[in-house]
């Protein structure tokens, strides 16, 4: 609504509005024909031939109607989503009415209307004056449906060639927004604001009163009224009227800022304090591990010194050992050498003893030889004696035969073999022998010493 106090804006647009609806209101009549156009034929003749009606839904052209045939034997093909009624004349009731019924056609005599069946929307723009008396527009809509045509065709006029449910539309659009006026008219701008409902109830029940009544109805049927929405007029009265809300959401938005700051906050030092604490137990763990590697590390290095100490001890220990067995074996050693040496020493002193034993057994033995020898050479002397007094030709040759074996071994060997032959004349082997003979004589004689004990030079 217009704020100049000077003016009365509203008494101006109702002013307007009412002049549009009268002007709609009025059955608009088919052009008159030109002056120089041939003669018509009746309307309802011009009619019949051609019936234009709108099709489903507003604004969306009329449905052709076919005529065939010629003159009075004409058909009329009507679609199967439109209303017609045929009548003729001089009858009372209709010849044929209904949904898509095509029929025959007289021109003389019939006439017939053809009605849209589909359902129907009508669009609501009130503007009402709520009980503080402030402007309020209210925007809606209407959706109709013809219920029973055969009462509808006589109470409603579908009588607009371009568009038969023209003024039907308008009318029930002027009753729909009287009754949202009358109820808007005993509500508060809140009530209108935030509940609809007695509004879209109150419409219903007073649209279906005038349409579907069982007495005075129209034949129509009311599918369904809603309201779209509610809007103040006034800018500063809509502004004010949110500023309630818009200050109480604003503060509930501060404080739902301001908590979820906090919750943030609160969160954000939780996951610092959790994430320091993880840290901290991450250093405390990466600690422990450090520890326990260092200890690990300590205990083995320390192990293997030990070892190492120990195997060096060991060592040390097995080379004291060796050296203490190598000197116990020097020792032995020269022990036994020394035994040895004490067992050789002895053994040759005792073979030394043994030696001057058999040295003092030899001397005595030679000096017992020696006396032995002196008695057998006296003995021997004896014996030559007796033998050079008791020798003769025969024991010489005896003792040269027995003697010959040794003789002939103590000769050299010759350097050559020559032999003899000796003849029947034994002389000369007598001469022989005496020459050995001889010779033996003079072998005993180098054999057996003088009468002193040692053989002559």
């Amino acid at each position: 609504m217009g704020s100049n106090p000077g003016k009365n804006s509203y008494l101006d647009q109702v002013v307007a509005q009412s002049a549009a609806l009268e002007d709609d209101l009025r059955t608009r009549k088919p052009a008159a024909p030109a002056p120089g156009a041939p003669a018509q034929r009746g309307a309802l003749a011009k009619r019949a031939e051609r019936v234009v009606a709108p099709p489903v839904g507003e604004g969306t052209g009329p449905v052709e109607v076919r005529v065939t045939g010629f003159w009075r034997w004409r058909t009329v093909l009507v679609p199967p989503n439109a209303f017609v009624v045929h009548t003729r004349r001089g009858r009372d009731a209709p010849m044929h009415i209904g949904l898509g019924v095509s029929f025959g056609y007289n021109p003389a005599t019939d006439s017939y209307l053809v009605v849209p069946g589909a359902m129907q929307t009508i669009l609501i723009n009130a503007y009402c004056i709520c009980r503080e008396l402030q402007g309020v527009l209210v925007q809606g809509y209407v959706q109709w449906i013809i219920e029973d045509f055969a009462t509808a065709y006589r109470k409603l006029d579908f009588s607009d060639p371009e568009d038969p449910m023209r003024l039907v539309n308008i009318q029930l659009r002027e009753q729909a927004e009287a009754a949202i006026k009358d109820k808007v008219s005993t509500m508060g701008v809140r009530d209108v604001l935030s509940d609809k409902q007695p509004i879209i109830e109150e419409l219903t029940a007073r649209l279906r009163a005038v349409a579907e009544g069982s007495e005075n109805g129209l034949g129509l049927r009311i599918v369904t009224v809603q309201i779209k929405e509610a809007v103040v007029s006034s800018s500063t009265l809509w502004e004010n009227l949110q500023k309630p809300y818009r200050s109480e959401q604003s503060q509930v938005a501060r404080l739902a800022e301001l908590a979820a700051q906090e919750v943030i906050s609160a969160r954000e030092t939780a996951a610092h304090r959790s994430a320091e604490e993880r840290r901290i137990e991450n250093e405390r763990e990466l600690a422990e591990l450090r520890a326990r590697n260092e200890a690990t590390r300590f205990d083995r290095e320390t192990v293997e010194q030990l070892r190492r100490t120990t195997r060096e001890h060991d060592d040390q220990r097995a080379v004291a050992e060796l050296a203490q067995e190598t000197a116990v074996h020097a020792l032995r050693l020269e022990r036994e050498q020394h035994d040895l040496k004490v067992e050789n020493l002895r053994r040759r002193l005792e073979l030394r003893s043994q030696e001057l034993d058999g040295e003092l057994d030899r001397a005595a033995a030679e000096s017992l030889g020696r006396h032995n020898d002196e008695l057998l050479a006296l003995d021997r002397e004896r014996i030559r004696v007796d033998t050079a007094n008791a020798q003769n030709p025969a024991n010489l040759q005896a003792r040269l035969v027995e003697g010959l074996p040794e003789i002939v071994a103590r000769l050299p060997k010759p350097a050559e073999l020559k032999s003899y032959q000796i003849g029947g004349d034994l002389t000369a082997v007598s001469a022989l022998l005496t020459q050995i003979g001889a010779v033996v004589e003079s072998w005993s004689a180098t054999r057996n010493p003088g009468p002193g004990g040692e053989p002559p030079r």
